[in-house]
């Protein structure tokens, strides 16, 4: 991960405070944050999903790589020092070695998100109230593609990608 900071310096650097925003969710901000040292704490609504410490991680990938709202509300749980980048999306199509670290991140996370219902389909698998759509849930992960994907070099061209 110290790999990655290195890529990192330069960005500017930023502090939070205990309690303040660095992305809320349902608004669309277009920054991006890659942790330095401190806690962030993720929320969906009001349900904690996870509190991350780990210097590297990156914040506010997914609003910008899908061109949605932000997900969630990342907050800093102690004071915090990210680098930011203000015009993310312009930012990573000129990095592609932070776009590329990002990616595997977002592999990962994928990763453990399917073989975590892989094993509840495992376990429920004759269930067939709600813990039935499982089935569904892994189908949608697997095969849903975005339909706006142009392939070859047309991509470039393409101010969506």
């Amino acid at each position: 991960m110290s790999e990655f900071l290195d890529t990192c310096r330069g960005l500017p650097e930023t502090r939070f405070e205990p309690g303040a925003n660095l992305l809320t969710e349902g608004d669309t901000s277009g920054k991006l944050y890659i942790l330095i040292d401190g806690e962030i704490q993720v929320l969906r609504g009001d349900i904690e999903v996870a509190v991350i410490a780990e210097p590297g991680a990156v914040f506010g990938e997914m609003s910008i790589l899908l061109d949605v709202p932000h997900t969630a509300t990342v907050r800093a749980v102690r004071p915090s020092r990210v680098y930011m980048v203000e015009d993310a999306k312009s930012f990573l199509r000129s990095a592609p070695e932070i776009l590329t670290h990002i990616g595997a991140l977002l592999a990962t996370r994928l990763q453990v998100a399917t073989s975590y219902l892989a094993d509840l389909k495992r376990q429920f698998a004759e269930q067939r109230d709600h813990l039935g759509m499982v089935d569904e849930v892994l189908e949608s992960l697997l095969h849903q593609q975005r339909s706006d994907f142009l392939p070859g070099s047309d991509r470039a061209s393409d101010p969506r990608l």
